[in-house]
């Protein structure tokens, strides 16, 4: 009886010049997953990545001159660094990344990797990133200044202006778009505290509102509503036109959002003050800030805390309401302490300059 391996060909190899069908199919498929798997690392993804950016000293100097000019205002000489920190920014509406990148960014400790959609509104342009940046900027800077006079006790006006009302609200249909708010109940609107307290205290009833409209003055009556955060609101967008007594210029180009403005106030606190504030130590920070001094919370701090440290920062200011990202990711060797307001930012800093104890001041190690 034939045995399995009967026939002409029975128990012949193939000969170097030749492959079975199968090893030809198998080396064949294996070829096109490994094709197919490279060519899907380059394929765009739905990520966005963060990286540690550069570093820039807001008392020190960039090629066009000082970061922080001060014109129509004694100023004083400054050492060491008062850094703000930036963090790179790829895929979405700035570039699509590959995948190749966003697993080398998982793999990097210092990177960080998130969904587009969970940055950047479905259907939002390069265009529109670049506009709402550089509008952040433009604010940040301005109340930075305002911040910082603030501090040190420098009068300067402040007028709101209203943007927009929202439709339904008790001031559509009353305010218009330019309006200047002057009094509430003929109390002055000295800026956006002054406001919420005038409001406030009208507890719902029908207030009068003195507004400038065309260089002239009126006077509308509206009746605030209870918002959902127990204050007294009108529905009005407003922005914020600041006349300050001298001219602080900031010039930083290509680093846009409002996440140095705890670290402009700074530089230009030590600007106008006698004395090195830093003692010619190296600083970093980051954090929003608004004309009354309040820092808040900003994206991608981790990697900023890395280029801090890069940059060869020994101090790290970092907004209190971001301490949960901080606690268990400081570099080695980075000292951080948490800030709310540009008062204790600058209370750190002298505190810290002057060889103070890092654990007198906030922290963010206990997760706080």
């Amino acid at each position: 009886m034939p045995s399995a391996e009967s026939g002409p060909d029975a128990g012949r190899r193939p000969s170097r010049g030749q492959r079975s069908p199968r090893r030809l199919a198998l080396v064949v498929a294996g070829g096109t997953a490994v094709l197919l798997g490279a060519a899907g690392l380059l394929l765009p993804a739905p990520y966005v990545v963060e990286s540690p950016g550069p570093t820039f000293n807001t008392i020190g100097e960039i090629p066009s001159g000082p970061l922080i000019s001060i014109e129509g205002r004694e100023t004083y000489p400054t050492a060491g660094e008062l850094d703000l920190t930036t963090v790179y920014v790829s895929g979405g509406p700035n570039g699509a990344v590959s995948m190749a990148e966003v697993l080398a960014a998982w793999i990097s400790p210092a990177d960080a990797v998130l969904p587009v959609d969970f940055v950047y509104p479905p259907g939002t342009t390069s265009g529109e990133v670049k506009e709402e940046n550089a509008a952040a900027m433009t604010s940040s800077q301005e109340s930075a200044v305002a911040a910082a006079l603030a501090q040190l006790e420098i009068p300067f006006t402040e007028e709101l202006a209203v943007a927009g009302t929202m439709e339904g609200a008790p001031a559509d249909g009353q305010l218009e778009t330019g309006d200047v708010l002057l009094r509430v109940d003929g109390k002055p609107v000295e800026g956006m505290d002054s406001l919420r307290e005038a409001l406030n205290e009208s507890e719902g009833n029908p207030a009068d509102i003195t507004v400038r409209r065309d260089g002239e003055e009126q006077t509308l009556t509206i009746t605030p509503e209870l918002s959902d955060s127990g204050a007294y609101q009108m529905g009005a967008y407003l922005s914020i036109d600041f006349t300050f007594p001298f001219e602080v210029s900031i010039a930083l180009e290509n680093v846009g959002g409002a996440s140095a403005g705890t670290m402009f106030a700074l530089g230009i606190i030590d600007k106008l003050t006698p004395g090195e504030l830093t003692e010619g130590r190296h600083f970093a920070g980051t954090g929003t800030i608004d004309a009354a001094g309040n820092v808040g919370p900003i994206g991608g701090i981790e990697q900023k805390m890395v280029g801090a440290k890069s940059s060869g920062a020994e101090f790290f200011l970092a907004p209190e309401a971001n301490c949960a990202e901080v606690a268990g990711n400081i570099p080695e060797d980075l000292v951080v302490v948490s800030v709310a307001t540009l008062g204790d930012a600058l209370a750190a800093v002298e505190s810290l300059a002057s060889g103070g104890s890092a654990e007198a001041l906030g922290s963010c190690t206990d997760g706080a």
